[in-house]
């Protein structure tokens, strides 16, 4: 039976997420199991007055991309590519593929090779987007393979996907839209201060973003969306984090990871499960071993871990640090082919302090709002 409620989503990424006008050119990705979704979006592209075209992924080509292609295919970018990124002014990624852990077993000195041939690449769909010419969202299709991930049955998990997206709110666009307000007041109060630090189990964290931006992530790019996040200056970060959760990275589940950092970068590193491929990443290249981003999760609608960042990083009550690129718009200037988001609570005991003031305690905003 059709959930009405994609319909909604589809508007409210359509419309609110994506802001499509008419006349633009519309890219809709997505894999095979989510065409219900593709579907609803690309009618409302097209009730929009947008041209939208749209690339579904078959199932394991990019697996067989990077066990079979020698080195000169894995370093290649397509012209195609190029014209895409170029001409392309809304892309929509919908997440939601048939299996999560397909490239867990791949070499990862051949996914490094792959990233770093894709900088320019990157760095001119970053340079796009900050000049307004191009604008992204990122949503996700219930699938088993999602649900598996997060111990769910597919029924349950499309209830998390739904509350998560505030689909249950007779207007869901209203709602981001107060989401988006209440939370710029955080962001404002943040801006003003220069030096942090966050304490919790394993955890005693100092960092500036003096003159760097909060930004405030309203739903206008991820869906679901809900947390505010900075680029802390790059030599900053001194002292050591235990993250509460294991972290994801390309199929790989990295347990306990406990990083020390001293003047920025990353010093030392351990982990109970998959310290090996935890210190591979690390040396992807120089920027790797920096934190690009400092954020707090605020949606508290996300009560679960799914093993899936685009929920994860948002559950309310946790901080996260994202290792490698900064994102532009927080005035963040490392560099690096990797973003690793790593996911620490604060529901126990955790503490958050600006300019040595207490802002936030057990998992909770106590300045300037209850949030």
């Amino acid at each position: 039976m059709h959930d009405p409620r994609l319909n909604k989503l589809a508007r409210l990424i359509v419309d609110y997420s994506l802001d499509v006008k008419p006349g633009l050119e519309v890219c809709l990705q997505a894999s095979d199991l989510a065409k219900p979704l593709v579907r609803e979006c690309y009618r409302e592209a097209l009730r929009a007055g947008a041209h939208p075209t749209v690339r579904v992924a078959v199932d394991g080509l990019n697996e067989l991309f990077l066990k079979e292609a020698a080195d000169e295919q894995l370093t290649y970018i397509s012209p195609v590519v190029w014209t895409r990124i170029e001409k392309t002014d809304r892309f929509l990624n919908i997440l939601g593929g048939h299996n999560t852990k397909s490239l867990t077993n791949i070499d990862n000195a051949k996914l490094q090779k792959t990233q770093r041939a894709q900088v320019e690449l990157v760095k001119r769909y970053s340079e796009r987007e900050a000049a307004g010419e191009l604008k992204w969202s990122l949503c996700q299709f219930p699938t088993h393979s999602g649900a598996q991930e997060a111990s769910m049955s597919l029924d349950e998990y499309w209830e998390f996907v739904m509350e998560a997206c505030k689909l249950n709110e007779d207007d869901p666009v209203t709602a981001w839209r107060e989401f988006r307000d209440k939370q710029q007041l955080i962001c404002d109060y943040l801006v003003e201060h220069s030096d942090f630090h966050v304490v919790a189990e394993g955890t005693d964290l100092t960092y500036s973003a003096a003159g760097r931006v909060w930004v405030n992530c309203d739903g206008t790019r991820n869906m679901p969306d809900g947390e505010v996040f900075t680029g802390p200056i790059e030599d900053s970060v001194n002292g050591h984090i235990s993250y509460s959760y294991p972290a994801i990275h390309l199929g790989h589940e990295i347990e306990n990871v406990r990083l020390e950092f001293k003047d920025g970068k990353v010093v030392d590193a351990t982990a109970d499960k998959g310290e090996a491929f935890l210190h591979s990443v690390l040396e992807t290249d120089p920027g790797a071993r920096y934190v690009g981003e400092a954020a707090i999760g605020t949606n508290y609608n996300i009560k679960h871990f799914t093993k899936n960042m685009l929920f994860d990083e948002k559950i309310g009550g946790t901080c996260h640090f994202a290792l490698g690129r900064s994102i532009p718009a927080s005035g963040g200037k490392n560099e690096s082919v990797i973003h690793w988001d790593m996911l620490c609570d604060l529901t126990k005991g955790g503490r958050y302090y600006a300019d040595g003031e207490l802002f936030y305690q057990d998992g909770r905003f106590i300045k300037p709002i209850d949030f």
